[in-house]
C-alpha cells in the first residue's frame, strides 16, 4: 500500500520517530478499535463525539440517527478530525518523568459525504454490523424502510492520515536505572466475557457459532496459562 502524504496537519512533531504514514499501519489500527472520536466545530464552538466506526477499504464509515447534529454537519461537507486510539500497556518507569503508555493511535483529517443510495446504504450497514461480530448481519433482521430512513451513514475518505505508535519498555536514563523502584510494563488487552442472553431470548436457543468464535478469540487465558 502507498504511504499517505505527510502534511502540516498529519506530521508527527513530538517524538517524530513514532510517526507512521503507511496505509497498512493506519488501517490495522482503525480495524483494531471499535470507537473513534470525531472533532468538529459549529458556530466556532468545538465538539468531540464518540461513535462506532468501521473501515470499508480506504474510507471510514460512521453512522447514527438521521437527526444527529454530527452526521448532518459531516453530510454538509464540513471539515472534521477523527482520532482512534488503542492502549496496549502501562509503562512504569523508575522516574516520574518517564511514566508512559504503550499505544497505537491514528488521526484522520478530511470531509465526509452522506451515503444515500439504498443499496450502498444497506451494504454499509452490513459492514458496520459485522464490525461488532463478524457474520452477525446474516443472523439478524435487516432494516425496514422506516429504520433506514431514521439512520444516516457518512463515508470519510482516508486520504490525509497518520499514526503514532509507542511500544516497548520504559526508558529511564542510565543514572536512574539503579534507583530502588520497580520498572516495567503492565500489558492491557481487550477481552470478551461469556455471552449473556437477553431476557426474551428463547431458552432453547444456543449461542451462535460466529459469536462463540469471536468470544473465543478474545477470551481470557485459563489460570496458570
Amino acid at each position: 500500500m502507498s504511504d499517505f502524504p505527510v502534511t502540516d496537519r498529519t506530521r508527527v512533531r513530538r517524538l517524530p520517530d513514532r510517526g507512521k504514514y503507511d496505509a497498512d499501519t493506519v488501517h490495522r489500527i482503525i480495524d483494531a478499535v471499535f470507537v473513534s472520536h470525531v472533532g468538529f466545530t459549529i458556530d466556532e464552538r468545538p465538539f468531540v463525539i464518540p461513535v462506532l466506526h468501521a473501515r470499508d477499504g480506504d474510507r471510514l464509515l460512521l453512522h447514527g440517527a438521521s437527526s444527529s447534529r454530527l452526521l448532518r454537519h459531516i453530510a454538509a461537507g464540513n471539515p472534521l478530525c477523527v482520532c482512534i486510539t488503542a492502549i496496549d500497556g502501562l509503562v512504569l518507569a523508575k522516574t516520574a518523568f518517564n511514566q508512559s503508555m504503550n499505544y497505537r493511535s491514528v488521526v484522520i483529517f478530511g470531509q465526509g459525504a452522506l451515503i444515500d443510495d439504498a443499496e450502498e446504504k444497506l451494504r454499509a450497514l452490513a459492514i458496520l454490523t459485522n464490525r461488532l461480530v463478524p457474520g452477525q448481519w446474516d443472523h439478524v433482521r435487516h432494516p425496514n424502510p422506516q429504520e433506514l430512513k431514521a439512520t444516516s451513514i457518512v463515508a470519510v475518505p482516508i486520504t490525509e492520515a497518520s499514526a503514532k505508535v509507542r511500544s516497548g519498555p520504559p526508558k529511564d536514563d542510565a543514572e536512574d536505572q539503579g534507583f530502588p523502584a520497580w520498572a516495567g510494563v503492565v500489558p492491557i488487552t481487550q477481552l470478551l466475557g461469556a455471552p449473556v442472553p437477553a431476557a426474551y431470548t428463547d431458552v432453547a436457543a444456543t449461542v451462535p457459532d460466529h459469536i462463540r468464535a469471536v468470544v473465543a478469540s478474545h477470551a481470557a487465558p485459563p489460570p496458570g496459562a
